[in-house]
């Protein structure tokens, strides 16, 4: 695909993104996208066929450059499954808070549950990420780096539950915080450096086996 052409779909891209984040699935039409982007349907349908692959490309585009981003550091023989966790929870963070709309709308579609095939398609991808951050973990344990007794699985679960509650709650949460976490300043000036140390001290106390503190 040429330049010109790439360029235009990523435009595309990027305007659907805003819209579908603003409006929701359901509430956002390819006409709308289609105007906004301004390019005609026809180009529209030519790149994505329809509203629900136009949709899934979206997705695709966000989550799979950061995939690329847990393999190389997954692969890294020249340091600790520890580093290589904090390097996970600095790039995740950052996501968190530079996609804030993305992610209401990841999640937003997803607990929905009432597009099978889309919704499967989308959880296949997220679960590629899944399986590089649970390899760390493994790689950790059995370098014997990591406590062996670890709960893999609520680890995970930890960390996107976490950032999950935050981002989709912000009333609630803004009041817990102390400060608007739909305000894009307070988000990083606040909540980046907040939620990223917390995790790197939560995670660290649980998975390192020098904090292993059971009784013998």
């Amino acid at each position: 695909m040429d330049k010109d052409k790439i360029d235009k779909k990523d435009h595309i891209l990027d305007v659907a993104e805003r819209v579908f984040s603003e409006l929701g699935f359901d509430g956002a039409s390819t006409r709308t996208i289609s105007g906004e982007a301004g390019v005609n349907m026809a180009m529209l349908n030519y790149y994505f066929g329809s509203k629900e692959g136009l949709f899934l490309a979206v997705f695709k585009r966000k989550i799979i450059s950061f995939q690329d981003l847990l393999k190389n550091i997954g692969s890294d023989g020249s340091t600790s499954a520890w580093n290589k966790i904090e390097k996970y929870i600095e790039l995740y963070t950052q996501r968190v808070v530079t996609n804030n709309c993305f992610q209401k709308l990841l999640y937003q579609e997803l607990s929905m549950q009432r597009r099978g095939e889309l919704s499967d398609q989308i959880t296949d991808i997220l679960m590629k990420n899944v399986s590089e951050i649970r390899k760390i973990l493994q790689d950790g344990v059995k370098s014997g780096e990591f406590n062996k007794n670890i709960d893999i699985e609520l680890v995970i679960a930890t960390i996107y539950g976490t950032k999950n509650f935050i981002v989709n709650s912000p009333q609630l949460t803004s009041k817990v915080l102390g400060y608007d976490i739909q305000n894009d300043k307070l988000l990083e000036e606040k909540f980046k450096p907040r939620i990223e140390a917390y995790l790197k001290t939560l995670l660290k106390s649980y998975l390192m086996n020098e904090h292993d503190n059971t009784t013998k």
